[in-house]
């Protein structure tokens, strides 16, 4: 990740590119819904956007020979919830791929597909599974970031095996050998990143308490660690 340039064969990037689409399209939607019904929230969108851009443009030698980089999609689905980071997250590759060289046109849909569809939404719902169960706001922060990093480096390794099967193990072997390639230096890299947003959260708690109790991460009334999104506690709040 990101898959580089050209390197999919033409019908893998365009069925990836049709899968994401979707996504995006509704992403969209629910963006334009959320700045329009609370323009307030222009700055958090826009900070959750380039700490995405900004923790996936590193890119940080692997010592199997292959690059890797934290994804920063957990915070925005988080805050936003996964359909607003589809199109966070489209944005920060589009400008990645143009400026930086940093994955590709032709593999946009895969890159979208893998960190900012099933990321945020892998890290949203571990998120929420653990708020629901009572885990205290931190935990649950941490987590979904490195749930959301990690399974996008899953996905990627799914992705290149469909793509490349081993000629001898098929797409099983070829799973086996892109899965093990990434998750040498991932698992560190998801770790480091959960513990990041965990900071960024704290900020957050501090600074934007307001923001975050109309987002449903903190609850309405007191600076606590339940998470929910009930219109009927969070006044004017939207059910999205």
């Amino acid at each position: 990740m990101h898959i580089a340039e050209g390197f999919l064969p033409p019908a893998h990037a365009i069925a990836w590119g049709v899968a994401s689409a979707p996504f995006v399209v509704h992403g969209v939607r629910s963006l334009t819904r959320e700045v329009r019904e609370h323009p307030e929230s222009t700055l958090l969108l826009g900070a959750s956007g380039a700490f995405t851009f900004v923790l996936s443009a590193l890119k940080l030698p692997s010592v199997t020979g292959s690059c890797s980089h934290p994804t920063g999609t957990g915070l925005g689905a988080v805050l936003f919830r996964p359909p607003v980071m589809a199109v966070l997250g489209t944005i920060t590759l589009l400008f990645q791929a143009l400026l930086l060289a940093h994955g590709g046109l032709t593999t946009l849909g895969a890159n979208v597909f893998s960190m900012a569809v099933v990321g945020p939404w892998a890290g949203y719902a571990v998120y929420r599974l653990l708020r629901r169960s009572g885990a205290p706001l931190m935990v649950a922060v941490f987590s979904g970031a490195f749930a959301a990093d990690l399974s996008t480096y899953c996905v990627t390794s799914v992705q290149l095996a469909l793509a490349f099967p081993d000629p001898s193990s098929g797409f099983l072997g070829a799973l086996g050998k892109f899965g093990s390639i990434f998750a040498v230096t991932q698992i560190p890299l998801a770790v480091s990143e959960g513990l990041l947003t965990v900071v960024v959260m704290r900020l957050l708690v501090q600074s934007s308490k307001g923001e975050l109790t109309r987002l449903g991460v903190l609850p309405a009334g007191s600076g606590g660690t339940r998470s929910g999104r009930s219109t009927s506690d969070e006044p004017g709040a939207v059910a999205r």
